[in-house]
């Protein structure tokens, strides 16, 4: 789901247990304080059952109620309060192109999850039970020779050669939920978005989340909020997994804090973890914006419990929404890192710090103030300390976070794609879409060899294109206090095109690819990478997956609701396996058939990092 990150507070109270010494500011969270403390609490975890993903089916045709774009529920509430801005920067970046090299899409990947198969996903009482949804949001995660990917509200496990071996599975099926919509009644199930997954190789096992906002029309509705999370009893992803879920409503009720213009829901839940946690963070929205929230529940106890569900975590809940405050807004969208197999711990130079375990997230700064309505050229890291103390009775955690510089980056605009095939606008009599980017929030991190990746999409040139801008910066730890200094920066553009929704994947020797969409006059939607190592970006722009038409789905059209710009995935996919080889995901145009709203689909493409093509 996609939401407008373009908000700030006005007036809101800063954390009351917190410092800020230059750039740096903590947020500190103990048990012996956490019901009354602003800021932090424990979230109550729950077991819902226990679920599998079914065999495999092809689904049943059909087209049916459409569910409408999301839409933007932030509005936008200028900051008159900040002070002392560094000067912000007035010129958008205009980064050079880069060559293209198109490659024989069959040896590098195979077609995942397309709208179609998304549409007609479930088996039983959940046939033809499901919404036609734009955009594609991408999970994606790789272990023991099986490929998961989990796109919108279905499901499926490939083998690493492409062979389809469970799903399509409705996602509100696995979750145990209501159907999305039972036709024949118009009778409405909760609302699911924002599927994530990892496989982890320290518990060999498979986490997915997803976010429900529990208000449909069925029987039993509480109306109220909740995070969703899957973990598998084995290693295998098709046997079975234990559903548990923690609510996120903070409305002062089922032990939740009562935070401001609540009740509130979650949304894009992002997910990450190192030795000693999972992590999930979200942007809390409700009758305004209250910022990121970050939750932290011990990863061996939550596999554990997925066998033996008589003792469940606790959930610590920290509320990052005001640190950043003093640097012009609220914050959004914490990326937490992702860690390459064999990076489970720190690197850092504070010793002591790394010993007790460190969770890194990154995120844009780019609030939309006067004078920094476009462009911004900060970035903010963050360090959850302690993590080792999540496998204790009583978890006590510190968020600390440093904003540095970086090269300049902003909010894109629509961007423009070939023309060609496309029923669905002939047939509602309108020009064929643009391209939604979405925004400038930071995309994918990863952590590997004590560095930081993580990249974003940007306005270049004159503003009529998109570009994506990378970062990889060394955190670093003195006497507890957390540091970080870039270590490389670049972009990534075609010229005359667009390439958005940057995914890094990176293995524990530094190498790997950054994935992304490409698209434009010249080029279909195509799923596209590009290498990177630790000298930086370098190489061509390789089309994994070429497009074999324009996007033409329902979201961009005026008569469907839309604004004349069609939705795209909110983000992109990739992951690091053992054998030093990587795994992306991205949204393409398949050459595949299509629904009558849609034609998204997605490829999956495997590539060897020790080799350039």
């Amino acid at each position: 789901m996609r939401l407008n990150k373009r908000l700030l507070l006005s007036g809101a109270s800063v954390l009351a247990i917190m410092a800020v010494v230059s750039s740096a500011l903590v947020i500190n969270h103990q048990q012996a304080s956490a019901a009354g403390t602003s800021g932090s609490t424990f979230a109550a975890l729950t077991v819902v059952g226990d679920t599998t993903l079914g065999g495999v089916h092809a689904g049943t045709p059909g087209t049916g109620n459409q569910v409408r774009p999301e839409t933007d529920h932030s509005p936008q509430i200028p900051n008159a309060n900040v002070k002392n801005l560094p000067a912000p920067p007035t010129t958008n970046p205009n980064p050079a192109g880069r060559a293209v090299t198109v490659i024989n899409q069959g040896e590098k990947g195979f077609n995942g999850l397309s709208h179609a198969d998304q549409r007609n996903a479930g088996t039983g009482d959940y046939v033809n039970t499901q919404f036609s949804l734009e955009p594609p949001d991408q999970g994606l995660c790789v272990g023991q020779g099986f490929v998961m990917e989990s796109v919108n509200n279905a499901l499926a496990v490939y083998s690493t050669k492409g062979t389809l071996l469970s799903g399509p599975t409705a996602n509100s099926q696995f979750f145990q939920l209501a159907p999305e919509i039972i036709r024949t009644t118009g009778v409405a199930g909760p609302f699911i978005s924002d599927p994530k997954c990892i496989y982890d190789y320290q518990t060999q096992r498979w986490f997915m989340t997803e976010l429900e906002q529990d208000n449909g029309a069925n029987p039993g509705a509480t109306g109220r909020s909740f995070q969703l999370i899957a973990v598998s009893q084995t290693s295998n992803p098709t046997g079975t997994w234990t559903i548990f879920k923690f609510d996120t409503t903070d409305d002062g009720l089922n032990g939740t804090p009562s935070n401001p213009g609540c009740p509130c829901f979650g949304d894009q839940p992002l997910i990450g973890a190192d030795s000693n946690g999972f992590y999930i963070t979200t942007n809390e929205f409700g009758d305004g914006f209250n910022g990121a929230q970050v939750y932290a529940v011990a990863k061996q106890k939550l596999a554990d419990a997925a066998l033996h569900a008589s003792s469940l975590p606790l959930v610590v809940h920290i509320d990052a929404g005001p640190a950043l405050l003093p640097f012009g807004g609220t914050s959004y969208s914490l990326q937490p890192d992702v860690r390459s197999p064999g990076d489970h711990d720190g690197d850092d130079s504070d010793n002591q710090a790394a010993e007790h375990g460190i969770e890194y997230f990154m995120s844009a700064l780019q609030f939309g103030n006067p004078g920094y309505e476009v462009l911004d050229n900060r970035i903010a890291i963050w360090g959850l300390i302690n993590t080792r103390s999540l496998n204790s009775s009583t978890p006590s955690l510190s968020l600390q976070v440093k904003v540095i510089g970086s090269e300049t980056y902003g909010e894109p605009n629509n961007m423009n794609q070939k023309d060609g095939n496309k029923p669905l606008a002939t047939q509602l009599g309108e020009p064929l879409e643009q391209i939604q980017s979405n925004d400038d929030r930071m995309n994918q991190v990863v952590f590997a060899q004590g560095n930081l990746w993580g990249a974003l999409n940007t306005i270049i040139g004159d503003g009529t294109r998109t570009g994506i801008a990378f970062f990889k910066v060394r955190p670093t730890w003195s006497h507890g206090t957390l540091n970080a200094h870039m270590v490389k920066q670049d972009y990534i553009a075609v010229a005359g095109n667009n390439v958005a929704y940057p995914s890094v994947a990176v293995t524990s020797g530094d190498q790997g690819v950054i994935a992304f969409t490409l698209v434009g006059p010249n080029y279909y939607p195509s799923a596209a990478y590009i290498r990177v190592d630790d000298r930086g970006i370098f190489g061509k722009v390789h089309v994994a997956g070429a497009g074999a038409g324009p996007d033409d789905g329902f979201t961009g059209y005026v008569s469907e609701g839309g604004n004349g710009a069609g939705r795209w995935g909110d983000y992109s996919a990739g992951v690091a396996a053992p054998d030093g080889t990587v795994w992306v995901a991205n949204e393409y145009i398949p050459n595949t058939p299509r629904t009558l709203l849609a034609n998204w689909g997605t490829f999956i493409t495997h590539v060897a990092t020790n080799t350039d093509d």
